[in-house]
């Protein structure tokens, strides 16, 4: 056997063309391709009963009332919508016409609803014995409470106390706070934005 160096285009050209299908060329091919094709196009175009256009079901919206109020977890005032469905505020919408704050709110404002409606807000006063929390009466709450604080009061003076209110409670919850502490004796009240 004799080996001898070729050049590649010689062997490009010399070399069989194999197929899979023998009876049908490069050219037969792509007219074929051409032709289904074609008819895959124009068959899209007759009405087919399996498909339909897409359609939204009809949703009646539940029926909310929708009172304007104003925020209450800061001095500025602004404005949102509360939606109330059944007696239960359920939502709450921005009020884009009101001059202060024209729609948008802050997250404590944001949050307002979350605030009064939550899952993780107690409803009843708890307190921590054995090491576990256990519902108490509100009577047992207020007056275990109101026996500490006389206790605190009697033996450090009314300074002792200091209150710190949250920003989530309102301007009237703040002005309470602040003339209860006055009634104590103290001037030991802070607010947390201010910390």
């Amino acid at each position: 056997m004799t080996l001898r160096r070729v050049r590649e285009s010689e062997t490009l050209r010399s070399s069989p063309v194999e197929t899979l299908n023998p009876l049908m060329d490069r050219r037969k091919f792509l007219k074929s391709a051409g032709v289904g094709l074609g008819v895959g196009a124009a068959g899209s175009l007759v009405p087919n009963p399996i498909f339909r256009e897409a359609s939204a079901a009809a949703v009646e919206a539940p029926k909310l009332a929708q009172y304007k109020t104003i925020c209450t977890k800061c001095a500025v005032g602004c404005g949102l919508i509360g939606e109330v469905k059944d007696g239960v505020w359920v939502s709450q919408e921005p009020w884009f016409e009101h001059p202060i704050n024209q729609g948008s709110l802050c997250a404590k404002g944001a949050a307002a609803r979350s605030a009064v409606i939550s899952d993780k807000r107690l409803r009843y006063p708890m307190k921590l014995s054995g090491g576990k929390w256990q519902r108490i009466s509100w009577d047992q709450g207020m007056s275990e409470i109101s026996a500490k604080l006389l206790e605190l009061r009697k033996k450090y003076g009314p300074d002792a106390l200091h209150i710190n209110f949250s920003a989530h409670f309102s301007n009237e919850h703040g002005y309470g706070i602040r003339k209860w502490a006055g009634m104590w004796g103290t001037n030991n009240v802070d607010f947390q934005a201010r910390i």
